[in-house]
């Protein structure tokens, strides 16, 4: 294989896999925003023109959005935004309850005092954004994903970071159902003392019991 003689060459080396990846994530971003619907289907043409590519890219796109459970493929129809169903939910849910509650236990039991500090920023921050559901969720989101980080597993955090794309195809998000939101802040409150009382199994159990009521307002 010939050597890159300057930095262009590399760069056009790098450019396809970079129009793909920016083409999923903008893919992604539509489908979290409901402008590509669960069980719609994908109108490659349509977006292609739309984007200003060619379908290549696109058809790339659709496949790291199919690994990702995203996107469903199927034979000579194309493809279409993954629907969940029921049982898909509580399969998520599970999963999720499990990772994350291994998790906080790790981080109850040996977190440090600036990643407790860490963590108590974030759940001030829930607390202030509680009024406004948007803010609420995706700060919600950053306190698990930074449990996740602070415990340590990369390959825990990578699974629980593809879950929780899946699960945000099921309508926006659990916490929008009537009431949901102030049970969570309220279960968060909980989550948040046991780990500054440094007691593992009580935010094991916590975190459970969280995902379990998340569950059923998902439902």
């Amino acid at each position: 294989m010939a050597a890159l003689d300057t930095p262009a060459d590399a760069q056009r080396l790098l450019s396809p896999r970079a129009l793909y990846q920016d083409v999923a994530e903008r893919l992604r971003q539509q489908i979290f925003a409901r402008e590509l619907e669960p069980g719609s289907w994908i109108d490659e043409l349509k977006l292609c023109a739309e984007f200003g590519i060619s379908r290549t890219p696109l058809r790339e796109a659709l496949k790291v959005l199919a690994v990702e459970g995203l996107v469903t493929m199927k034979v000579r129809r194309g493809a279409y935004v993954t629907e969940m169903s029921r049982d898909d939910v509580a399969q998520v849910y599970h999963l999720l309850a499990l990772l994350e509650s291994d998790a906080i236990g790790e981080v109850a039991s040996k977190a440090t005092d600036t990643q407790r500090a860490e963590l108590r920023a974030l759940h001030d921050r829930l607390e202030r954004s509680a009024r406004q559901r948007d803010a609420y969720f995706a700060t919600n989101e950053q306190f698990h994903l930074k449990l996740l980080e602070i415990a340590g597993n990369r390959w825990r955090t990578q699974i629980v970071a593809d879950l929780r794309k899946v699960m945000k195809l099921n309508r926006h998000h659990s916490l929008f159902k009537q009431g949901r939101l102030a049970d969570s802040l309220a279960e968060h409150r909980a989550l948040m003392a046991a780990i500054e009382q440094r007691q593992p199994a009580q935010a094991t159990r916590l975190m459970r019991a969280h995902f379990d009521s998340g569950l059923e307002a998902a439902a």
